[in-house]
């Protein structure tokens, strides 16, 4: 089966990288191609862009980020698909934009708790 959603992520974040294993396992279609920002790999935005926030492309679509792209993310995995439909409304995708730029306010502050921890 053909990746169905490019999803780029950062690798130098211990909270993505322990994110992109659990959606990894979930991927049991392997309908995800999981690029990692910072491997060199073409990408169609530039990193810094890239590395400010979570990107992903369903085939055919535009690049998307922040809930959208988590959105089109979990529509290609089974088990959370339904998730990912109900996202595809207005208010709950905007919701769920506004709960993403909360944690971009805090994932800085949780990336250094893991560190600390040694949970990287």
């Amino acid at each position: 089966m053909q990746p169905q959603v490019i999803v780029w992520f950062d690798s130098s974040c211990p909270l993505c990288v322990r994110e992109i294993r659990l959606f990894r396992r979930l991927d049991t279609n392997a309908a995800i191609n999981f690029v990692d920002v910072l491997s060199g790999e073409a990408c169609p935005l530039d990193e810094v862009t890239l590395m400010a926030r979570f990107h992903a492309q369903e085939v055919g679509c535009e690049v998307v980020s922040g809930a959208a792209a988590f959105a089109a993310m979990w529509r290609a995995i089974p088990m959370l698909r339904p998730i990912g439909l109900i996202m595809r409304y207005p208010i709950i995708l905007s919701i769920a934009e506004i709960a993403y730029i909360v944690f971009l306010r805090l994932r800085p502050s949780l990336q250094r708790l893991m560190r600390k921890m040694g949970l990287e």
